[in-house]
């Protein structure tokens, strides 16, 4: 078995999954660069905290900090990985500086700049047939006199989510629903009296449940061809004001039309490295409404390696070993979740698909985020404990607040 050391950026949840799947499939300890470490990779035996730099996403920091590392490691290649979207950016930024120190997949920056970037993003799908939903948007200068082209309730989020992360507001939400036009007004006014001064995203509301959502995890190989799909139908979302939009438990599923659309659409663009797709149906039309791109893994992207598709395989194949290996689609049955079963079980509305997690629950085919037997520490169990018994409080309290408001 090859060894290596994986190097990731982040320390959250998303990292902790792919820490998980390298460990899982190499039996590799992965180092955690970052600018703060989060509690979601505490304690683990699977990631331990190497560098952390506050100053991390800064440009003049970010490609001497990763250098530093590799110097001090140079017994074993090194797999560099993004665990978010502006760390992302970065390596394609300063890719030139990284190259020989670190094997990795990374999107163009001009890609990056395209695709993550929200309303890039909306004209992307136009010019390839994708659908999306009624969208418009607004800067700091004109907010208070835009005119919707479509009807309330609306959908405000930030276009550029890099910036929108670091500002901070009183009741502060990832994603806001505005039911008027006086919430509207009140929402977009909170947002700019912020620091974030970038273009804000204003979407028709497509009407459904958390369960109509679906989420599209792709990796993409330095041939800029598609080796990996996996789909999966979210059950419920997390509702607190910085997880809105994050999921707490996902069924994998398989849609071979949408994935193939998806496939036709990577490609053409000259995607590399890991893709994340965040859509919903719409009943009315009958379509798939896409909301965003992010340039990485998701943050539940463990439920792909979670049903049978290590994650880390396809990346260490294509970057270290120089290996093709074709084009997967995953197709095997499971539940992921973050949340507590009893959070799905009391909040899950449709009697068929809870029956279904029920049943996968049963059989074994079930995975949770953030516990694993072989991860298993006293300090982190207690944390593991008391962050599952807060789900309860947490969805108890802000379900359904997508406005201003606590």
């Amino acid at each position: 078995m090859i060894d290596f050391l994986p190097v990731l950026l982040g320390s959250d949840a998303n990292v902790y999954g792919m820490a998980r799947s390298f460990y899982a499939q190499y039996g590799v300890v992965s180092a955690a660069i970052c600018k703060g470490a989060l509690v979601a990779t505490a304690n683990s035996r699977f990631v331990k905290i190497a560098v952390v730099e506050p100053n991390l996403e800064q440009d003049e920091v970010f490609p001497q900090t990763l250098i530093t590392f590799a110097k001090a490691h140079p017994e074993k290649p090194l797999v560099l990985l993004s665990c978010a979207d502006g760390y992302t950016i970065l390596m394609a930024r300063h890719r030139a500086a990284l190259e020989p120190y670190y094997h990795f997949a990374c999107p163009s920056l001009q890609n990056v700049l395209e695709l993550d970037i929200k309303d890039n993003f909306y004209r992307a799908c136009a010019a390839h047939g994708l659908a999306y939903p009624k969208t418009a948007t607004c800067t700091a200068q004109n907010y208070k006199q835009i005119a919707l082209p479509f009807d309330f309730p609306c959908i405000i989020k930030a276009s550029n989510s890099a910036e929108y992360w670091n500002c901070s507001f009183p009741h502060k939400k990832k994603v806001f629903l505005a039911q008027n036009q006086a919430e509207f007004d009140a929402i977009t006014a909170a947002i700019y009296g912020s620091s974030y001064q970038d273009d804000l995203v204003l979407q028709e509301y497509i009407p459904g449940d958390d369960n109509c959502m679906r989420v599209l995890n792709a990796y993409c190989g330095r041939d800029h061809k598609v080796h990996l799909m996996a789909l999966g139908r979210p059950l419920l979302e997390e509702q607190t004001p910085e997880g809105i939009g994050n999921y707490a438990a996902i069924l994998s599923i398989r849609d071979d039309a949408l994935m193939d659309k998806m496939k036709e659409f990577l490609e053409a663009v000259g995607w590399e490295g890991f893709a994340n797709f965040d859509m919903k149906y719409d009943a009315r039309t009958g379509e798939y409404k896409l909301f965003e791109m992010n340039p990485r893994q998701g943050r539940s992207s463990y439920y792909v390696t979670a049903s049978g598709y290590n994650l880390a395989t396809w990346l260490v194949a294509d970057v270290l070993e120089g290996r093709d290996t074709g084009y997967t689609v995953a197709d095997a049955e499971s539940l992921w979740m973050i949340a507590p079963y009893g959070v799905i079980k009391k909040y899950l509305k449709d009697p068929a698909l809870l029956a279904q997690a029920a049943r996968l629950k049963k059989e074994g085919k079930c995975a949770h985020q953030l516990f694993c037997r072989e991860d298993f520490t006293l300090k982190r169990f207690l944390w593991y404990l008391r962050s599952q018994l807060n789900y309860y409080r947490k969805t108890a309290r802000y379900y359904g607040n997508k406005g201003l408001t606590d």
